[in-house]
This record gives C-alpha cells, sequence and structure tokens, in this order.
C-alpha cells in the first residue's frame, strides 16, 4: 500500500517518542501489504477496527496509541487522517 501524509508519524514521535518502533513496525506491514478489502487488513492486524467511508483505527503500541487511516483499496492507498494518544481518541468523534 502506497502510504500519504506519513509526515503526520515522524511529527507524532516527535512529541512521543515510545511510539517510535511501533509506528515503524506499522508502516512496515502497511506497505508491504496488498489489502484488497478491511477483512485483509484484519487478517494482517486483527485488532483494527472498521469504520464507515473505508476508515480503518489501528492500536498502535500496545493499545497506547491509535491510528486513523481512510483506505483506497482499489487505488492502494492509505491516507493517515489523525494520530493520538488512547485518550485522545477517546475525545475524537469518529462513527
Amino acid at each position: 500500500m502506497e502510504i500519504l501524509a506519513a509526515g503526520k508519524i515522524e511529527e507524532f514521535v516527535r512529541k512521543h517518542a515510545n511510539a517510535r518502533a511501533s509506528l515503524a513496525s506499522w508502516l512496515l506491514i502497511a506497505e508491504g501489504a496488498e489489502w484488497a478489502c478491511p477483512q485483509d487488513v484484519k487478517n494482517s492486524l486483527p485488532f483494527t477496527k472498521v469504520l464507515s467511508g473505508d476508515r480503518l483505527v489501528f492500536k498502535i503500541g500496545g493499545n497506547n496509541y491509535r491510528l486513523v487511516v481512510l483506505a483506497r483499496y482499489r487505488n492502494g492507498i492509505l491516507l493517515i487522517q489523525k494520530i493520538g494518544t488512547h485518550a485522545e481518541y477517546d475525545r475524537w468523534k469518529l462513527d
């Protein structure tokens, strides 16, 4: 998959260095993936939450962080929309 707005990850890890390794792992998995549908994502990363509008929420760093991504499966693109701590995620209105 092609990852768009990956700079958001680097910006985030400047503030949350503990997330760096987990986010690097996620990037490796996502960039090497060929996900065609939400089930493909869940098969690779079972704790992924699927939202309406082809959005995905990934639990990062032992559930300490959340990564919200818009998937365009046909084009092989993932657009990073939000990244934050678990507490920040709890305040976001995503559904």
